[in-house]
């Protein structure tokens, strides 16, 4: 059985950090360390933290995303781990973060600069601008009203176009639909 690691209480204050959801048999024999008054339990070993909660997204000052099983458990509650190597730090004035656009799901998610993956190809925005940014394209997945005052082929086509310019451009989106 593995000593007790403890990070200090202030290490995850303002981070951003993706979890894999794992099999809650990964922590059977793992004590709890820490629960908090959310309800959400943590438990740290030399590797990484598990996490076990039922909310995950924006928690207090930092953003802990979830990455479900394949195929996703019907549980609730969700145990996530996360390696201590991918704790990112986080703010509101840096330019911390690129989108990721998935066409074949029609999903959008930001990544932290930190992230290995990057490839330092797509803009990076503050927490705000791609807050703003998300919010612009999962409305051009979504719907398809906008279409209506262009003259294309392939909506598919279209809505890649627009979408990989405000990925990889300042370009704000009034000025793509101005250019279509």
């Amino acid at each position: 059985m593995e000593k007790n690691f403890r990070p200090s209480p202030n290490s995850f204050k303002n981070t951003f950090c993706i979890f894999n959801e794992e099999s809650l048999e990964k922590i059977k024999d793992l004590k709890i360390q820490y629960q908090s008054k959310a309800g959400s339990s943590y438990y740290y070993t030399n590797l990484g933290m598990y996490r076990v909660s039922n909310h995950w997204g924006r928690l207090a000052n930092s953003k802990w995303r979830l990455i479900p099983l394949e195929p996703e458990t019907a549980s609730k509650f969700k145990l996530g781990f996360a390696s201590w190597e991918s704790f990112y730090p986080d703010n509101d004035t840096d330019k911390l973060y690129y989108l990721e656009a998935d066409y074949t799901t029609n999903t959008v998610n930001y990544q932290h600069r930190n992230n290995p993956n990057y490839d330092n190809k797509a803009v990076l925005r503050t927490s705000f601008e791609t807050t703003k940014k998300i919010k612009q394209i999962r409305n051009l997945f979504n719907l398809t009203s906008w279409a209506k005052y262009y003259e294309y082929d392939d909506l598919n086509v279209l809505r890649k176009s627009i979408i990989d310019q405000l990925i990889y451009t300042n370009t704000t989106l009034e000025e793509i639909k101005n250019l279509i």
